[in-house]
């Protein structure tokens, strides 16, 4: 939501520098933040969530493309914290096996929509029991 009112905001402000006859280069420059804010709030808007959970597996989901993984697939769930400025973030890492490759999908608070613990325990009811 806040990408799409920054992007309003540098729209706003390419308008103004638009009809206000403004030096090119204060244009180019409303122009690319403008361009570089839709980009975002459009990417933000499609891409997430970025991980479905099914009854047959789970579906991680990019910009251009889903990949989904049956539950026997999934290796490992665990949640990563970290301090960063100051402050605990959550990780969410999964550990796939997709078409023969191993791979580490990490997805954080603002990517899955939800708190990194809270889906990983609803993951964990899915896993195979490993021995």
């Amino acid at each position: 939501m806040l990408a799409w009112v920054l992007t309003a905001a540098a729209l706003g402000w390419l308008a103004v520098l638009l009809l206000g006859h403004a030096d090119p280069a204060g244009r180019l420059i409303a122009g690319v933040a403008a361009l570089g804010l839709g980009y975002a709030a459009l990417v933000g808007t499609i891409a997430r969530p970025r991980l479905a959970l099914h009854r047959h597996g789970l579906e991680v989901r990019s910009l251009t493309r889903t990949r989904s993984v049956d539950w026997p697939a999934v290796q490992r769930v665990r949640v990563l914290r970290t301090r960063r400025f100051g402050r605990e973030t959550s990780l969410l890492e999964l550990d796939l096996l997709a078409g023969g490759e191993e791979r580490l999908v990490v997805l954080g608070r603002l990517d899955l929509g939800a708190d990194p613990e809270d889906v990983a325990e609803a993951v964990r009811p899915y896993l195979p029991s490993r021995s």
